[in-house]
């Protein structure tokens, strides 16, 4: 995986502030996932999203903070000696507060999971999919939550997904519009 595409931006506008308590956590209404980095032993990364905060827990942790209603990407990868025991990718929507919610790996309270994936060969169709979606020129934070849905349905069958377009993207800017 190319470090370009799997990490975080980070916009002037995040705040990076002093690691707090779980307690904390539970209190307020930010969906939290916790990242870790050990070379060639475990890779958590976000893939896409605009989280609203950074906070470094330590050397090799980083927890990221984003909003209800946010849209985001948690590529997962993890190696021991005889080679890569884990590959996933989640594509989550950051829940309010009294919002039901899955829980996921790394991921505080939980999110409504829209795409969640395992193995590589389907993980890095999951990577196409969105490198697909930004060579439109779209964010894939702001894509319609519908498409994320239909390549986990595809993909979990074996199938090929459509592609998405700039005419479907505009049906979900003008849907959204609309929706209460």
């Amino acid at each position: 995986m190319s470090a370009d595409r799997n990490t975080v931006a980070r916009p002037s506008a995040i705040a990076v502030a002093a690691p707090s308590t779980r307690t904390d956590l539970a209190a307020d209404a930010l969906t939290h996932v916790e990242l870790t980095w050990r070379a060639k032993r475990i890779e958590h990364r976000i893939r896409f999203g605009h989280p609203v905060a950074i906070v470094r827990l330590d050397r090799h942790r980083r927890r990221v903070s984003f909003k209800p209603g946010s849209i985001f990407a948690v590529i997962r990868w993890e190696a021991n000696d005889f080679g890569t025991v884990l590959s996933r990718a989640d594509i989550l929507r950051a829940v309010g507060t009294g919002e039901c919610f899955t829980t996921v790996p790394f991921v505080q309270p939980g999110a409504a999971i829209l795409l969640s994936i395992s193995s590589w060969p389907k993980v890095e169709r999951v990577l196409q999919a969105i490198d697909d979606v930004e060579a439109l020129g779209v964010d894939p934070a702001d894509a319609a939550p519908d498409h994320w849905q239909h390549i986990r349905n595809r993909l979990s069958v074996n199938e090929t997904p459509r592609r998405y377009t700039l005419t479907r993207h505009q049906a979900w800017l003008k849907r959204r519009r609309i929706a209460p």
